[in-house]
């Protein structure tokens, strides 16, 4: 839960700078005032330029932050006729400054001569975002390894021509998460960069599982020696990987795939379907030390590697038509914490930022706010602040925006 107690008047501007405080914020307005006044000196002046204020900075995130509510294609919708127009906040701020500040927005404004990592942009930004993560919140034992759903806005995607799809680059990077399967609360990110096709890119990264090892140890790296309880995908779950986190004290649970997984070192009967038939539930196991292999049936073969749980234990699926399944502890437990994970995907995947620049940084930058305002939601319904105001995520969106806009009528309009 969180790490410290919100006051009852607490805003969602509160939650929100929690993890963006104003010294981030006030950074991001000198590295955008820097980076006008290099581009000026490069390409000539701008006469309509004014340097960037604070006030305006809040502004122009609360512009974006309300497309993750609305969902409008574009974050100029606000200002047109259409639809998207939203007349009550269009007034704070003109469409011309705001695509000005949106022409020369940065995060890090120049290269340092030491930096060789492509995210340098927004990387100390990550970093800032990681360690609030980190300070404001301790996840339960259980988490769960997974990419979170940031694909295109489905209702876009069901309307749009052809064309407009084509035109539509596609992203250039992997998003990966740590997350708590008892809350929601995203504790890492890792960013995997597409950069080019060689053997660190992403299209190797779906195809190796050595790469989704990588992915997995740098999600990992700050949980040696808590006894978490990892919980992961056929893509990353390998015998190999799981042998080194139990050696730094972090327990996994996994589901294996023939076609996904790295099966280095394990049985080979095991990984083939027997050819007498089985009835549900029925499972056979096979040990090495503390891990365990189960091969369970339910409609098909389903396989497992954990250390985490006693294969001798049992639980049960329950199914709203067949009742009662009968499987091993370590089956129901996965089953129960990636279906909460699913629940969070469907309900918060929805609030991401619409907007979709083309540069690589920029559209990671929108991700990471994103997520950070859904943290700042769940950190939200676990304060006292929940039990006097319950916003509902989309109400908590549009208070926060009117924050950001200075508005003082936060109230939800829905």
């Amino acid at each position: 839960g969180p790490t410290r107690k919100m006051p009852l008047t607490a805003s969602a501007m509160d939650f929100f700078q929690l993890f963006v405080p104003d010294n981030v914020l006030k950074n991001m307005v000198v590295q955008t005032n820097m980076y006008a006044k290099k581009y000026q000196e490069r390409f000539g002046s701008d006469d309509a330029w004014i340097d960037v204020t604070l006030t305006e900075m809040k502004a122009f995130l609360g512009y974006m932050i309300s497309t993750s509510i609305h969902h409008c294609e574009s974050v100029l919708s606000i200002w047109s006729s259409g639809f998207y127009s939203n007349k009550s906040i269009a007034l704070i701020m003109t469409q011309s400054r705001f695509e000005k500040i949106l022409k020369y927005f940065h995060v890090v404004a120049f290269r340092s001569s030491q930096t060789t990592h492509s995210l340098y942009k927004i990387q100390p930004f990550l970093d800032s975002l990681q360690n609030a993560f980190d300070s404001a919140f301790r996840p339960s034992q259980a988490q769960v390894l997974h990419e979170p759903l940031i694909d295109e806005d489905p209702v876009f995607i069901a309307t749009c021509t052809e064309r407009e799809l084509r035109k539509r680059k596609k992203r250039k990077f992997s998003l990966w998460v740590r997350q708590c399967s008892s809350t929601g609360f995203i504790c890492q990110i890792y960013v995997h960069l597409k950069e080019g096709s060689g053997a660190d890119g992403l299209d190797a990264l779906k195809n190796k599982p050595q790469l989704h090892s990588m992915v997995a140890k740098s999600l990992c790296q700050n949980a040696s020696g808590k006894n978490y309880i990892i919980f992961t995908g056929p893509s990353i779950t390998s015998l190999n990987l799981f042998e080194e986190f139990e050696k730094q004290g972090i327990y996994c649970c996994g589901l294996l795939s023939t076609r996904k997984s790295d099966c280095t070192g394990l049985p080979p009967s095991m990984l083939n379907n027997s050819a007498t038939p089985q009835s549900r539930g029925q499972y056979r196991i096979r040990m090495k030390g503390n891990m365990s292999l189960i091969c369970w049936y339910n409609k098909g073969h389903f396989r497992f590697l954990t250390n985490a749980y006693s294969p001798v234990q049992q639980g049960v699926i329950i199914k709203r038509k067949s009742g009662e399944i009968p499987c091993p502890l370590a089956v129901e437990a996965f089953a129960a914490h990636l279906s909460y994970i699913c629940k969070y995907d469907d309900k918060y995947s929805k609030y991401f930022i619409s907007h979709k620049p083309n540069k690589t940084w920029q559209q990671v930058f929108w991700f990471a706010i994103s997520i950070a305002i859904n943290n700042a939601y769940i950190l939200y319904k676990m304060s006292e602040a929940y039990h006097v105001t319950r916003y509902s995520r989309a109400q908590f969106g549009e208070r926060l925006v009117k924050e950001l806009l200075g508005l003082e009528d936060t109230s939800p309009t829905h």
